[in-house]
């Protein structure tokens, strides 16, 4: 008996196409809906979480002083060696969008603050892990959402009245920002000289900090790295470092200010030293020797001219933004004037600021007071390659620093610059909020027992939110401890019970093996507005996620 034939099913004509050939014959094409997908409900929170806790887990070995590294590597082969969660985050593919978030996340507590970027995607993947076991148990998620949110509240208040203001103590403001400095740049590659690195950022931000309004322009700090010598080469240069030489190799490589005067003066031009053009089209014919030489001498009178201008202003050096040609080379040689060519747009800026001198379009418009300067221009030279770079040094009244960096290869150079923007980062943050937290997991173990009092006091569904949150907050210390090489539970247990039999809030995790638990001793110290920046990000991006149910995905349409 043969078979019955199997019912074709039918397409779905929805979204069908009529077109025809190329004889007029009409035909239907149908698109596939095959590689449309949808998750919702339990399962797309499930997915949420899990792809949050797969990008945490990543980087929560690179968090603390004994922090881990990682190594990058682009599509055309680029290496980077990194511990700084924001760089990890940014290189890495995900094709995840909840696992981009974490990465936005990131990037956000880095602009805005700086610093602690590892951190709030651990906190915040913690936040996520413990809402999942409240959903499972059958809890609705905007009520953990809100719970949350409360409890982030208390944890901030609990922040702030626990918070040490520092400036209180002005002659210790200083030590208090070096030891920010050190506990920020302790986990990093730069760790072996952290007093070095510590005292530059430092020093750098007390430079161009403006004081009344509190703040820091970080414009007015340039991190120049070269490659060659060794970390300890590093140092703070007060004034600017232009990767240039002397235009000519004959100049002098030193300029030291001449007799009677307290200064080097500097010519900061942006026209250059050539004879004018017609700003439109033009052809110039010449049929004769003459016609040329005189061509010739109109050019030597101009270049004559233009130098007469600079000496008559009474500039020791000239730093133009365009390029000259040889002639003029050697009549700047000639007449003692050291010159610098090809100097970019922000270098120029750069130079104006620190040596309190004007950019001058025109050399009419060049005079005395339009004078940049400074005590000292000089070449700096490395090793056997050659290479040159020139420094203008010791402006009076410096509005602008440059540090300079040292390092045996490319990616410890660019790391220990991720570095120290990290720790002038926290120093900024201490000159805009003079308040300290203290570090090591302290004001973590602190704010979760604060809100764990809390948990009995809540009615309802709270009582299980705070009491994740807590829990969520202890990760911290725990991780801080596994890195560490220390038991994760034992130690904060200890922690716990420590800080409520002491009544202190200063007992964090001894990273290092100091022998003591006490953080303000061991002057482990966080600025208050990043770790409350952390708090406050973390349970927004968690509130987020939380109110997501659906996730669709439109595939490729197929016909």
């Amino acid at each position: 008996m043969a078979a019955a034939p199997q019912a074709m099913e039918m397409p779905d004509m929805s979204n069908a196409i009529v077109a025809q050939d190329e004889m007029g014959r009409p035909f239907i094409i149908v698109r596939d809906q095959g590689n449309k997908k949808r998750q919702h409900g339990l399962e797309a929170k499930k997915s949420h979480i899990l792809a949050a806790r797969s990008v945490a887990s990543i980087i929560r070995s690179s968090l603390g002083p004994r922090g881990l590294d990682k190594i990058l590597i682009s599509p055309d082969g680029e290496i980077t060696i990194t511990n700084d969660g924001a760089t990890i985050l940014s290189q890495m593919e995900l094709d995840n969008e909840i696992a981009k978030l974490l990465v936005q996340l990131s990037k956000s507590q880095d602009e805005e603050i700086g610093d602690g970027t590892t951190g709030v995607v651990v906190l915040a993947s913690a936040l996520l892990d413990q809402a999942l076991d409240l959903i499972e148990k059958g809890i609705h998620p905007i009520k953990i959402a809100n719970g949350f949110e409360e409890a982030a509240k208390l944890a901030v208040q609990e922040l702030e009245e626990k918070s040490d203001d520092v400036i209180k103590e002005q002659r210790l403001f200083k030590d208090y920002l070096f030891e920010a400095a050190k506990t920020s740049l302790g986990s990093k590659i730069v760790s072996k000289d952290l007093d070095r690195f510590a005292q530059i950022a430092v020093n750098a931000v007390t430079s161009v900090m403006d004081e009344d309004r509190k703040d820091v322009d970080f414009e007015l700090i340039k991190l120049e790295g070269r490659v060659g010598g060794s970390l300890k080469d590093s140092k703070l240069i007060n004034g600017v470092i232009l990767d240039k030489d002397f235009s000519h190799p004959q100049m002098p490589k030193v300029i030291l200010p001449r007799e009677g005067q307290d200064s080097v003066k500097l010519a900061i031009l942006t026209c250059p030293f050539e004879p004018p053009k017609p700003k439109t089209k033009h052809k110039l014919d010449i049929s004769t020797v003459e016609e040329y030489q005189k061509l010739q001498n109109y050019e030597q009178e101009k270049f004559k001219e233009m130098i007469e201008y600079v000496k008559k202003a009474g500039a020791d050096v000239v730093i133009c933004q365009w390029g000259f040609d040889d002639e003029a080379n050697h009549l700047l040689l000639q007449n003692d004037l050291p010159a610098v060519r090809w100097v970019g747009g922000q270098e120029l800026e750069q130079i104006a600021i620190a040596t309190h001198g004007r950019i001058v379009p025109r050399f009419q418009d060049l005079s005395a007071d339009k004078l940049g300067s400074c005590s000292k221009v000089y070449e700096m030279e490395f090793g056997t390659t050659k290479d040159r770079m020139l420094v203008v040094e010791k402006c009076q009244d410096a509005k602008t620093v440059t540090c300079f960096i040292r390092g045996s290869n490319k990616m410890i150079v660019d790391e220990a610059k991720r570095a120290l923007h990290d720790a002038l980062c926290v120093v900024r943050n201490l000159v805009k909020d003079s308040r300290v937290v203290y570090g090591g997991g302290a004001a973590e173990v602190s704010m979760s027992l604060s809100v764990s009092e809390e948990v009995d006091k809540q009615r309802g569904i709270g009582q299980y939110a705070f009491r994740a949150f807590a829990q969520a907050l202890d990760t911290v210390p725990m991780i801080l401890a596994e890195n560490s090489g220390l038991d994760p539970i034992e130690t904060l247990t200890l922690l716990k019970s420590k800080q409520l039999k002491e009544q202190t809030s200063k007992i964090g995790v001894d990273c290092l093996g100091k022998g003591t638990n006490d953080m303000r001793e061991l002057f482990v110290v966080d600025p208050f507005i990043g770790k409350r920046q952390q708090i406050l990000l973390a349970s927004q991006l968690c509130r987020m996620i939380l109110k997501i149910d659906n996730v669709i995905i439109s595939g490729k349409d197929e016909y």
